[in-house]
């Protein structure tokens, strides 16, 4: 085979897949139809769980130093309202404000300090597949080639050719809207107040938040001290837009004048998007050895959950594959993908859609609905468990007997506050995208059952007081979440079969010979 992994687009999933293969011990080919990376704007921000798994990874600060300025205040919008998150110390829902061309721009770099192949202005044509290969048909700008490898994995977006090529379907709704969203500066006429209101000539006082009109709904936010206003709008067109044809500033002002009814003088553009909503849902992941990621798999009605979603489908799926190349992986691994990441984007889905029909109602019971539900957020239990719904921070994925008995078991791993800096070493917990055993309370009957496992899973000791743990020692996948855990003072006659168990199930059959074991 010419490599072992095909990986078609290099947006934020297909370069996160390629970077965790690289790390896993695999030689992904990444094949990108454009010659260079696109200066349309896209998505403004990352946001969710992925965040912490780039904290695993000892990646996170890169990332934050990357941001063009400080991360806003924890204040997100969910169909018409918002989730104010101000008030919590420890949200769980974060947001980085780093745009997307400049995460894929990052993502790439670490593509290349990892050895990744990255063909750009290569087209793919066509695929194939048999039961041992899976392969691509080429246009690149020396002209056709044939390229195989042992999977094939379409990242390649909504309109996905490797999803058509593969005949798989891809069901759901267009919702017949166009959203705006710009970064201004406004012109002198226009005052700005320190509450984040606008007095504009001709128009009066244009209030901060959400106005919805009877032609759409506007959006205005100004940060405090900034001078950069950021204008949106939404409303219904029958028109059809390609994500390839920039927004232009005369773009703007005419949906300003649609929506609000004159426009807003602005002085300057730093930034404009456009996007439509849809709601489509792979009906597999997996054909074959075929598979998809991202905006090829799933298509969200709501802003901020595109990048997370793919990034995570990415991890899931990258340590799976490499246990199936290396001939290491337990039966029904490769298809857990399917089943872990369809389950989680099905949650995603879930309050996309239900984001949809917050913000379409236009009648007095439709803002009734807005505003009971903004007042019910501003209570700390159903505020954190949207506001994780969003994030992705609350999936938990299936765990077998008896390792689903531990309430850690299947969710995704705190970060270093639940098990201490020391552990996580200077470069991230999961830095090297290994599952690691981590002993939180110097249990040498677990680390000796997990001895047969060495050569895969790492062993990382660290001292935690009793009373500040709820563990007493934690299996961690790949991919950040818990295969599982033990109970604080479980018998070893209990938790070190559990654990073996796990490993099995997770990791494959334990090494032949006995390895000296993990101080």
């Amino acid at each position: 085979m010419d490599t072992e992994v095909i990986v078609v687009g290099a947006g934020p999933t297909g370069l996160m897949l390629a970077c965790e293969l690289r790390l896993a011990g695999v030689r992904p080919l990444l094949l990108e139809r454009q010659a260079a990376r696109r200066d349309t704007p896209k998505a403004g921000g990352i946001g969710g769980q992925v965040l912490e798994l780039l904290r695993h990874r000892g990646l996170l600060e890169r990332f934050e130093a990357a941001c063009p300025g400080p991360a806003p205040a924890p204040k997100f919008p969910f169909g018409g309202i918002h989730l104010d998150l101000t008030e919590l110390a420890d949200p769980p829902l974060r947001a980085l404000p780093l745009p997307q061309q400049r995460l894929e721009e990052l993502l790439e770099e670490r593509a290349a300090e990892l050895g990744v192949e990255i063909r750009r202005g290569h087209r793919v044509t066509g695929i194939h597949q048999d039961g041992r290969r899976a392969g691509a048909e080429v246009l690149g700008p020396d002209g056709p080639y044939r390229v195989d490898a042992a999977y094939l994995v379409g990242c390649d977006g909504a309109r996905s050719p490797v999803r058509d090529a593969a005949g798989i379907a891809f069901p759901g709704t267009a919702y017949p809207e166009v959203n705006r969203l710009a970064q201004v500066t406004l012109a002198d006429t226009v005052t700005l107040h320190g509450n984040g209101d606008l007095d504009v000539p001709g128009l009066g006082t244009v209030r901060s938040g959400f106005t919805r009109t009877e032609r759409g709904l506007l959006g205005v936010g100004a940060p405090p001290g900034s001078p950069v206003v950021s204008l949106y709008t939404a409303e219904e067109e029958d028109a059809e837009y390609d994500d390839d044809t920039p927004m232009t500033a005369a773009e703007l002002q005419d949906s300003l004048r649609r929506v609000l009814g004159a426009g807003i003088p602005v002085r300057e553009t730093v930034r404009l998007s456009r996007f439509t909503f849809k709601a489509r849902h792979a009906e597999q992941y997996r054909k074959g050895r075929i598979l998809l990621a991202g905006d090829a798999a799933h298509l969200f009605p709501a802003t901020g959950t595109a990048i997370n979603a793919g990034m995570l489908d990415a991890a899931n799926l990258a340590w799976k594959l490499a246990a199936d190349l290396h001939g290491r992986a337990p039966g029904g691994l490769l298809d857990s993908y399917q089943d872990e990441r369809r389950s989680a984007n099905a949650r995603t889905m879930l309050h996309a859609r239900a984001q949809v029909a917050l913000r379409r109602g236009t009648d007095p019971a439709a803002e009734a609905l807005r505003e009971l539900l903004q007042e019910l957020l501003t209570d700390e239990q159903p505020l954190r468990r949207t506001a994780a719904l969003v994030a992705g921070a609350d999936v938990r994925h299936p765990v077998p007997e008896p390792s689903g008995h531990h309430p850690m078991a299947g969710a995704f791993l705190p970060g270093p506050a639940g098990y201490g800096e020391a552990a996580a070493g200077p470069d991230g917990l999961l830095a090297a995208a290994r599952p690691v055993l981590l002993d939180l309370a110097d249990r040498a009957d677990l680390r000796r059952a997990a001895a047969h496992w060495c050569s895969r899973v790492d062993v990382r000791t660290t001292a935690a007081t009793a009373a500040g743990r709820t563990a007493d020692a934690v299996l961690v996948r790949p991919d950040g979440h818990v295969a599982w855990a033990a109970a604080v003072g479980e018998p070893a006659d209990r938790a070190a079969p559990a654990l073996r168990a796990a490993l099995a199930h997770w990791f494959g059959a334990p090494d032949r010979a006995r390895r000296p074991e993990h101080a």
